[in-house]
């Protein structure tokens, strides 16, 4: 387990002051840290077909990057590149651990946990981020330079790289192993290895309103909804045939503000979408269904542990209600059983102990081999 030390500061302080706001270092953040996953392993998972990865380096004064599956590494030599893995916390359970202690801020914000390796001189370059980002310093050391938050003039470094050019830094630090650098959108920076070093970033995104839009016009068309057509039955004759007039100009504009207004409808839209999986979810369905009777039993003596990337989130205003959503489905379940299913979208690990009430639970029972049989829920000792 890693364990957040914010310096004396508290997390509503540390939200109050810096979060959007400004960035800020925060040393030994992490006490005592060591690399979840090596980087020989890191290059292994990037050598997979369903892991994001790309490779950043220099060819002379000219930057490159290639996007994997990678076949091999040694061509690069010992120094000036980087190596890249999105989603990291969807392949590996130690490297999740990592997101545990930013839970203070809302899952539905998270966007995942990238990792790198970078050799001395490695990094990507000068750029900007339009997501808030904890960068935790694994081992080795990097230098690391944040500009303020201005007008920064963008560069096409490669078609796959957007550089911003020279910047003024109000942040100029080395980061060794345990140090947290916390960068809120809009901040230019630039991070270089002085030394063959691991970095882990804890990404937070918030979704753009063109991206909110386009995901509801989807959603509406594979559901069959907002089909209802503009009325005018009280419509007058017009002179001018040309105008748009005010009224029409309010009809429209309510056609789509009713259909927002629409609790059911855009509530059901925001849970799904917030709860669809960023990055291909690392899926191991069940060989065989599991027997009510074995999970009863189970539920007694093993924790259960969410599958790495897996979205479960609840409306405070539903969930007694028994409505929650799952990897982009909603569910609906007995309101008795609401406890835990907070603890299921709350908890990325329910103990065992947790679980005891409920282990004979019906309702529970039903909704808990079907998550087991999916993969989304798999079993642990309950030590862990």
């Amino acid at each position: 387990m890693f364990t957040l030390d914010l310096n004396q500061m508290s997390q509503n302080e540390f939200l109050t002051q810096y979060w959007q706001k400004k960035p800020v270092v925060i040393k030994q953040g992490f006490k005592n840290f060591v690399d979840p996953i090596l980087p020989d392993e890191l290059a292994g998972l990037a050598m997979e077909e369903a892991v994001e990865s790309r490779l950043v380096y220099k060819n002379g004064d000219e930057w490159q990057a290639e996007f994997g599956p990678f076949e091999k590494y040694e061509h690069l030599g010992d120094n000036n590149w980087s190596l890249v893995v999105q989603a990291l916390d969807n392949f590996s359970e130690e490297a999740a651990e990592i997101i545990e202690p930013f839970r203070f801020i809302p899952h539905w914000r998270l966007d995942d946990l990238m990792a790198s390796f970078a050799t001395a001189g490695g990094g990507v370059g000068p750029h900007v981020d339009n997501y808030d980002v904890f960068i935790c310093q694994g081992s080795g050391k990097r230098h690391w330079r944040v500009g303020a938050n201005s007008k920064q003039t963008e560069v096409i470094a490669h078609e796959a790289l957007l550089h911003v050019e020279a910047f003024e830094a109000i942040i100029d630090v080395e980061l060794e192993p345990g140090d947290i650098l916390y960068i809120p959108p809009g901040f230019p920076h630039e991070g270089i290895a002085l030394e063959p070093s691991m970095s882990f970033s804890v990404g937070f995104r918030a979704n753009s309103t063109v991206s909110l839009l386009s995901a509801l016009a989807d959603h509406l068309i594979d559901n069959e909804l907002g089909t209802e057509l503009l009325e005018d039955t009280d419509r007058q004759a017009i002179t001018h045939s040309g105008e748009i007039t005010n009224n029409d100009y309010h009809s429209l504009k309510s056609q789509l503000s009713n259909l927002l207004e629409n609790e059911q409808v855009f509530k059901s839209f925001v849970g799904k979408f917030l709860t669809n999986a960023k990055h291909e979810l690392d899926l191991m369905p069940s060989d065989e269904p599991f027997a009510r009777d074995e999970v009863s039993q189970l539920l007694t003596i093993h924790s259960i542990k969410r599958l790495g990337g897996l979205r479960a989130f609840y409306f405070e205003d539903t969930i007694n209600d028994g409505v929650f959503y799952i990897n982009g489905e909603q569910k609906n379940v007995s309101s008795d059983i609401v406890p835990v299913i907070k603890l299921l979208c709350d908890q990325s690990i329910v103990t065992s102990d947790e679980l005891a009430p409920w282990y004979d639970n019906e309702q529970f029972l039903i909704l808990m081999i079907e998550l087991l049989d999916q993969g989304f829920w798999f079993w642990v000792e309950a030590s862990e």
